[in-house]
């Protein structure tokens, strides 16, 4: 059997949020699903006891009818309820998923930072991490992918390109160079300069999705090309966008808790469902 597709759970619109999203994956790609709530906060507080097993037992009966639900419509659900810190049981759980999707009640600007909005989550995760976020309601189309022809990216777009003919989605990789920036001195930026930043990008993205018609046959690809900072074009391109899909960099020890400028930024930014593949 497949891995499955864990989805951390919230009796929560944020929370129903993943389980739509997660399920509608599980149906197409005939994943079974495995339903995780972490019950945390625990501090040994006189009387925390009862607390926590309430809590639990609360979990555990939302789980099961959420369970039998997509069990009649033919999924293969699982269900568990673990103690302790979200961030770390999410993490172990990523080790054994084919993805984690976790839902966000976070909205910039807002001071809303409940809920689990997915950085320090997709940071460590051995899996692709989808946030899912509390997102206006908009006309969506399109699957974006950030391109920047790392091995990282490479893997960002094959999720992206699977996520887009799941769909039935137009998939748009878009790759942006940043000009030198130069501030002790005005220095002239010739057109030859950014004539050249401009093609050697081109190329890079064309070749990052030169192959993905072979496996995904009819895929609509589109290619952008931009100057500016990558997180505010990314983040600007998913407000219209059924899912933005970024790689993260972050490698060893140290570097599991770091994701790197641009995926940190995008999902403290977000502004659509976003993926965050390693």
């Amino acid at each position: 059997m497949s891995a499955p597709i864990v989805i951390g759970m919230l009796d929560s619109d944020a929370g129903r949020r993943a389980l739509a999203w997660g399920a509608a994956r599980a149906i197409s790609h005939k994943h079974p699903l495995h339903l995780l709530t972490i019950v945390g906060g625990a501090t040994g507080a006189v009387g925390e006891g009862p607390v926590i097993e309430a809590l639990t037992e609360a979990a555990e009966t939302y789980l099961a009818r959420e369970a039998a639900d997509l069990t009649e419509i033919g999924l293969t659900v699982t269900t568990e309820v673990r103690r302790g810190d979200p961030v770390r049981e999410l993490t172990a759980a990523s080790k054994n998923a084919s993805v984690v999707v976790l839902g966000s009640d976070y909205r910039p600007g807002t001071g809303r930072h409940r809920g689990m909005h997915g950085v320090r989550v997709a940071a460590g995760s051995s899996c692709p991490v989808v946030v899912i976020p509390e997102a206006p309601e908009a006309e969506r189309a399109g699957v974006i992918v950030g391109v920047d022809g790392s091995p990282t990216s490479e893997a960002a777009v094959r999720f992206a390109a699977e996520e887009a003919a799941r769909l039935n989605e137009k998939l748009i990789a878009i790759g942006v160079w940043t000009p030198l920036e130069f501030t002790t001195s005005p220095v002239i930026i010739t057109s030859e300069y950014l004539d050249s930043m401009q093609e050697l990008t081109q190329e890079s993205v064309s070749l990052a999705v030169a192959g993905l018609r072979q496996d995904h046959p009819g895929l609509d690809v589109e290619i952008r090309v931009e100057s500016g900072y990558p997180s505010e074009v990314l983040l600007e391109a998913g407000r219209g966008a059924t899912l933005t899909v970024v790689g993260t960099h972050g490698r060893g020890a140290i570097a599991r808790f770091l994701l790197g400028s641009i995926s940190h930024e995008v999902l403290t930014g977000l502004t659509s469902p976003t993926a965050v593949v390693r």
